[in-house]
């Protein structure tokens, strides 16, 4: 039994390491695969019977050369970095950590929120140049119990963040076409962009969703919302988010995910005003960081002990 973890930057491997040999006498790699060459090479090299991938884009020329694969973990809940079309046509499943972060993303968004509600960052940037100006935001801060938020995915994440800001007494609407019975007012596109104080991303990053927050949209806004991102970057255009927030179009933007990981140094949105930056780290817990290693690992140790049986 061969496994290869094409990437993992969450510890010394030693964890899932040990995992692998306890449960099937596992043989592991380790690999520090970037781009679909370095999987590419690694899968020729190795030859597994089971892949973990964290980041590595595992594409369909990878997935072709995958002879004796039987399963792909992803290491963490999005698959945009794996086909799963191509995975699917060589009938490998996919399999992900879907629950271990529910509340830590929830709660993160949530507080990115409302810094940027609340001004936090200018009051912050403000009292440490010398200046005491209790008041100087209050024209631009609502009530929340007076104002509306507006979800695009209500999964398990997006109906937690739906329900903690219904806490605060706000009205809630969402956008899913996928889900029903999540308990929220059910709206299109274009009522959530007219009707939002805040826009809130739980979606998975899909071809038909990139960009979903483009000029167009963020035009068709009427309250100078603000907007929170801890989906996938791909999910907006960081340029029109820019834009947005230089003309006033959006009063803040809350982002913690970008379209490429680490956000460059040059990147545009490192100088867009009242724009909160997080490094991808709503998921973070002391309690997450260990479930999330070991349930990757526990799918395909579940899957060869399912076989077996």
């Amino acid at each position: 039994m061969k496994v290869l973890i094409t990437d993992n930057d969450l510890g010394d491997g030693a964890l899932e390491t040990n995992l692998l040999k306890e449960h099937l006498n596992a043989e592991v790699l380790i690999a520090k695969c970037k781009s679909e060459d370095d999987v590419i090479k690694s899968l020729s090299d190795f030859n597994p019977d089971a892949v973990i991938v964290q980041w590595a884009p595992v594409k369909a020329k990878a997935i072709s050369l995958m002879a004796n694969v039987k399963i792909i973990s992803r290491i963490g809940i999005g698959m945009d970095m794996i086909d799963l079309e191509a995975a699917a046509k060589a009938g490998i499943p996919v399999k992900n950590v879907p629950h271990y972060c529910t509340e830590e993303v929830a709660t993160h968004a949530v507080s990115l929120g409302l810094a940027l509600w609340r001004k936090l960052p200018q009051l912050d940037a403000e009292m440490r140049s010398g200046k005491w100006a209790a008041a100087s935001h209050a024209s631009s801060i609502k009530k929340i119990s007076e104002s509306t938020i507006g979800l695009i995915g209500t999964g398990r994440i997006g109906s937690l963040v739906g329900k903690y800001f219904s806490g605060f007494g706000a009205k809630v609407i969402a956008f899913d076409p996928y889900a029903k019975g999540h308990g929220f007012e059910s709206v299109d596109l274009a009522r959530i962009a007219a009707e939002s104080d805040l826009i809130s991303l739980h979606c998975p990053l899909t071809s038909e969703n990139k960009y979903l927050i483009n000029d167009e949209f963020l035009a068709s806004t009427s309250k100078k919302p603000i907007l929170i991102n801890t989906s996938r970057g791909g999910l907006i255009d960081p340029s029109a988010v820019d834009r947005a927030l230089k003309s006033g179009v959006l009063s803040g933007a809350g982002l913690d995910v970008y379209e490429v990981e680490p956000l460059p140094m040059d990147d545009i949105l490192r100088t867009s005003p009242n724009a909160l930056l997080t490094p991808h780290s709503s998921w973070c817990s002391i309690q997450a960081l260990p479930e999330l290693r070991k349930e990757a690992v526990m799918n395909v140790i579940n899957f060869y002990k399912d076989a077996a049986k």
